[in-house]
């Protein structure tokens, strides 16, 4: 794979569900332009987390990208078999709550069809999501390169297309209101600041999807850079286009309230016709997302056991089809009880986990990798080093510091948990820190 394939896999990735479901959430976190700001400031730290994954992945271009970089720059031998095991336990928790948000927001749109569809009949709808693309997945599945791709080609034309519907119905009046509209949330501007920049690097993820591809890609210390960096200013323009196309066309009051803001939007311009056939798009990509995640994430339990990395009972092959069969049960069964979590708590708990386990650790790998001196000639170095890391550590602070403390508990008994679980399982098997000198 060479650097438009890396570039479409980290696009097929990015581009999803996010901005047609977050755009309330970002609204109700803070009014007025400066929700603007929260997501310029989103995209500016994904930037900086940018340049982290791409010398990371230039410096060790390996597939499983993060558990070789967190293994790799802690001690493979020592504490870095903590942390790549941390990196698989949150993996596995935080999977269900990336599918379930697709499948809640997939809820939510259908409520538009079925008007009288309310909140225990969303909940069973994204429910029943889960389960039947679980079943669906149930078998022998040689390739979803097509899917992929076909899910990426309706998301990115349905943005086309609002977008462009925007620019031609735009209404400076709306937008004026907009923009003289206050800027503090219920919460103060500060709290209601990280909260957008928190959903905005949501819309923004999957970046580093390249890296995780790091063994099957053509000169992969100068392509993965170019693929990271790349990518993110163009789903970031994409997204911010989308979002002023919005508020230029409904009442920013009425699309902070939306369930739907998409249809919606859409229907008050092209009518009813116009409103359902953005639904219907955006249900079908919707669903199709949520049933590629799951087969992704479904694999990388699997692929962890199966090398002696992670629970025995993961590396289960149905015997006929020789798909995995625990790890796909498990991730399926976890994010249907993860749909009955709120859209705004899924996503903040789903990132809070992550950088927390992850993002934190990697961006003090960069550091622990440079004293090494492990660089290949040919290896990519961020410019203006240290300062992107230091910038990628206090946004990855400051949004910790302004999530809802519930969710920060959650991070850190979950951290508590895995680190328990792992102690336990490297004493049984006398691994670090119990090895024999």
């Amino acid at each position: 794979m060479g650097f438009w394939g890396g570039l479409s896999a980290n696009l097929l990735n990015m581009i999803g569900v996010g901005p047609f479901i977050t755009i309330p959430l970002a609204l109700s976190a803070l009014a007025g332009p400066m929700v603007l700001v929260g997501w310029l400031a989103g995209a500016l730290l994904c930037l900086c987390d940018g340049l982290v994954w791409a010398e990371l992945g230039s410096t060790i271009p390996e597939s499983g990208g993060p558990y070789h970089y967190l293994r790799t720059a802690y001690g493979s031998e020592g504490l870095g078999r903590l942390f790549g095991f941390l990196y698989l336990w949150q993996t596995v928790l935080t999977a269900p709550l990336s599918i379930g948000s697709a499948a809640v927001g997939f809820a939510q749109y259908l409520a538009f069809l079925i008007p009288g569809l309310g909140h225990q009949g969303q909940i069973a709808a994204a429910v029943v999501l889960c389960l039947a693309n679980t079943a669906l997945l149930y078998r022998r599945v040689d390739s979803v390169q097509r899917l992929s791709l076909l899910v990426s080609v309706m998301v990115i034309g349905a943005c086309v297309w609002i977008v462009a519907s925007g620019l031609l119905h735009f209404d400076t009046r709306l937008a004026a209101q907009f923009l003289h509209a206050g800027g503090d949330s219920k919460h103060g501007f500060w709290l209601g600041l990280g909260a957008v920049s928190l959903i905005a690097v949501y819309d923004y993820g999957g970046y580093n999807n390249v890296c995780m591809l790091g063994g099957e890609i053509k000169r992969p210390r100068r392509t993965i850079p170019l693929a990271v960096l790349t990518s993110i200013p163009i789903v970031a323009l994409l997204y911010m286009g989308l979002n002023i196309a919005v508020l230029g066309v409904l009442p920013w009051q009425e699309a902070a309230h939306s369930k739907a803001v998409v249809a919606d939007f859409m229907q008050s311009i092209y009518g009813r016709t116009g409103g359902i056939t953005a639904v219907l798009l955006i249900l079908l990509a919707t669903w199709g997302s949520a049933l590629v995640v799951l087969l992704g994430y479904s694999r990388v339990p699997y692929a962890a056991a199966a090398s002696g990395q992670f629970f025995r009972m993961f590396a289960r092959l149905h015997p006929r089809g020789q798909f995995p069969t625990v790890s796909l049960l498990f991730t399926g069964a976890a994010s249907a009880l993860a749909c009955t979590l709120s859209l705004d708590n899924l996503i903040a708990a789903l990132m809070v986990i992550q950088i927390m386990f992850q993002y934190m650790a990697q961006c003090l790998a960069i550091v622990l990798l440079r004293r090494r001196g492990r660089e290949h000639a040919d290896t990519f170095r961020m410019p203006l080093y240290p300062l992107p890391v230091v910038v990628s550590v206090i946004g990855w602070l400051y949004i910790v510091c302004t999530s809802p403390g519930r969710h920060i508990l959650a991070g850190i008994a979950t951290m508590v948990g895995g680190t328990l679980i792992y102690v336990i399982d490297a004493w049984r098997k006398k691994a670090w820190p119990f090895q024999s000198p």
